[in-house]
């Protein structure tokens, strides 16, 4: 890439930004569309605008973000956006701390060298303009060169000082959320494992009554027997599948009655293969036979999953935070280690075998390399209005392309390891594709597009292949500036416009909902994602760090990706993302954690603080409540869907409950 085609990429990708803020600014004034962009204050019933009407300046949205308080953050989607919004300043205050000394020191002693010659190429993906303020620039063993590594120590301790400063905050953050009056289910339940065999003579839920009976006799409230729902969650599923479509048929009836004949028209569908073909039936009639032929099925299973597939857990309920609290940090129960190995073996070869066509995307989506492998593109790729633009564009957008299919893999992979909580499933999730883009895109594309580059001179020379890397590693931030670049630019302006989710509604609206539940399914926003949000997030802050001393440059593009999501999301967090979950800024010692391995140097503080956020501290717990908890209401909250019935009073549920497991136990 030349030094105008990164200026077309740059320049292009901002003109994009400027159109889609646009956008955002119309579109988000249309009556019809505020589904789409306040949905979070319309579930809270206040009203979309906070500044007035809709007549008022179109950004005010800007305002608004920068003028709210951590605690309407809080307020609007909870302590886990509110703790990301701490790292997204955290990292902003290192990259501005190290900016300010890195850009003046090492830009001035950079360009003032001559190690790269004029006539450098541009085949390795670089441009000679920009190298000659990197420390490529520098020439090997020059005295320059311990401007650079002093840097490095000061990007570290910049990084560690703020992080020590995040920390205390967010440890603050979730004392307040936990000592806070107010009656939260998950403070008052504990989850127990790996239950022993259920002794002669006794019930699985007797087994474990009678031993947190004996501990805490006087806070021990009762224990539900975790159980194996796999067959009742798919009738339960498909219950409410019928019901939605029933109400979906019923809706399409009454309309033809005002559209068409008095008498109306009644909906039929085939029962074949997707509907498209087999015999045509009346579908109210049909789904109504559905529904109560399900219904007593659905009813039977309950009972013969409560009564015959018990697990070797429980979730233990107390009256008391204390005793709950205590509980959770005393029993100490182990995971099944051979399920969790086996999924870490399956992501080590996921990463090991994904290097393999990540290295090939950093050579082959080069123009050069298309032109010779793929030469019935050599016509379109060599007009001049094209050229520059797939040139500064086409790798960025096969990497986000390719790694847009991973997520979903990961999170199966998360939660066949046998983790109990949503939270801890995104959390898992998150760790693993961190790992992966960083080993992958980070080092892959770094390392893999100098091989690539060099390979002939390694052919030739085997040995040689250190300094060519050490060579030909700062070359590569090139790529990483355009990379970022994109990411901020049309990234975030896709997210505030949020363009594809407005399409989408519409279509859905327009097309296929026919009650008021199915234009809200297609309307609800969901949260912010923080298990693939946060790995895209480190992979910038990694190579921010990684090149902040290679190719100080880099920084005001980091500088700009984190203060620029820190407003766009203020925005989204506060009117659209609605929260799926609570764990009172659990992420945080990952964020802290995975922030340390960018530096390589996590080892040295995170022992302190890791254990604050997996246990809650007795001293919080003990904080009086402003009422006393509900601990049935506690209790049934914890009742999977699939097994909660009008039709089951609470005696037969208790009896359910009680029985001994026959089955063979595992988590």
């Amino acid at each position: 890439m030349d030094f105008s085609s990164f200026l077309t990429s740059l320049g292009t990708s901002f003109l994009i930004f400027v159109v889609l803020m646009l956008l955002f600014a119309w579109l988000s004034s249309k009556p019809g569309n505020s589904v789409i962009y306040y949905p979070n204050r319309i579930l809270k019933g206040l009203d979309q605008h906070e500044g007035g009407p809709r007549t008022r300046n179109p950004f005010a949205w800007i305002h608004e973000a920068m003028s709210s308080t951590e605690q309407d953050v809080i307020s609007a989607s909870g302590y886990d956006t509110a703790v990301y919004f701490v790292y997204l300043s955290t990292v902003l205050g290192i990259l501005v701390l190290s900016g300010l000394v890195l850009l003046p020191v090492l830009l001035p002693v950079a360009a003032t060298d001559d190690g790269v010659k004029t006539a450098s190429t541009t085949s390795n993906g670089t441009f000679s303009d920009l190298d000659k303020l990197s420390m490529g620039n520098v020439k090997v063993k020059s005295s320059r060169l311990w401007a650079f590594m002093l840097a490095t120590y000061w990007v570290s301790f910049v990084t560690y000082f703020l992080l020590w400063k995040a920390y205390k905050h967010v440890s603050g953050l979730r004392a307040d959320a936990l000592m806070s009056p107010e009656v939260r289910a998950e403070q008052f339940a504990i989850l127990v494992r790996d239950i022993p065999p259920v002794p002669e003579g006794q019930t699985r839920k007797e087994q474990v009554d009678s031993y947190f009976k004996r501990i805490y006799p006087e806070s021990f409230y009762r224990s539900m027997v975790v159980t194996d729902n796999k067959v009742v969650n798919k009738l339960w599923e498909d219950l409410q599948g019928y019901k939605k479509k029933l109400a979906r048929a019923e809706a399409v009836y009454a309309l033809s009655k005002k559209t068409g004949k008095p008498e109306g028209a009644r909906p039929t569908n085939k029962i074949g293969f997707l509907g498209l073909i087999g015999k045509k039936v009346d579908s109210i009639e049909y789904y109504n036979e559905k529904i109560n032929e399900v219904t007593p099925k659905l009813e039977s299973e309950q009972k013969d999953t409560l009564r015959e597939k018990q697990l070797d857990a429980a979730l233990v309920f107390f009256s008391s935070r204390v005793a709950a609290a205590s509980a959770a940090q005393s029993l100490h129960a182990q995971m099944r280690q051979v399920r969790q190995y086996v999924i870490y073996v399956v992501v080590a070869l996921t990463i090991l075998f994904f290097m393999i066509p990540i290295g090939f995307i950093s050579a082959l989506t080069t123009l050069q390399n298309l032109k010779k492998y793929l030469p019935f593109l050599k016509p379109i790729v060599d007009l001049d209005a094209l050229k520059s633009v797939l040139e500064a564009y086409l790798p960025q957008l096969a990497l986000i392309i390719f790694l847009a299919l991973l997520p979903k893999l990961l999170h199966s992979l998360s939660k066949a390891e046998g983790i109990p909580s949503e939270s801890h499933v995104v959390r898992a999730a998150s760790g693993k594709y961190f790992y992966f883009i960083v080993l992958n895109v980070f080092i892959g594309l770094t390392v893999g597009g100098t091989l690539f580059s060099t390979f002939k001179s390694i052919q030739n020379k085997p040995d040689s292949l250190p300094d060519l890397l050490a060579a030909g590693l700062p070359l590569n931030a090139t790529f990483f500036l355009t990379f970022v670049a994109l990411r901020f630019f049309v990234g975030y302006g896709l997210e505030l416009s949020r363009l594809v989710p407005l399409i989408i509604f519409h279509l859905k609206k327009k097309y296929l909902c026919k009650t008021e539940a199915e234009v809200k399914e297609a309307w609800f926003p969901g949260d912010l994602k923080y298990g693939t949000r946060f790995p895209g997030d480190m992979l910038i802050v990694t190579i921010v760090l990684c090149y902040s001393v290679i190719a100080p440059i880099i920084i005001p593009f980091g500088v700009v990706y984190f203060g620029l999501g820190w407003l766009i999301l203020r925005n989204q967090a506060l009117k659209v993302y609605v929260p799926a979950y609570e764990s009172y800024g659990r992420m945080w010692p990952h964020m802290h954690t995975r922030i340390l391995a960018a530096l390589i140097l996590y080892q040295i503080t995170i022992k302190k603080f890791y254990r604050f956020f997996r246990d809650t501290a007795l001293e919080v717990a003990c904080r009086d409540l402003k009422e006393n908890p509900n601990m049935e209401q506690v209790f049934r909250s914890y009742i999977p869907p699939s097994l909660s019935t009008d039709k089951i009073d609470d005696d037969q549920f208790e009896d359910a409950l009680s029985q001994v497991s026959r089955s063979t136990s595992f988590v």
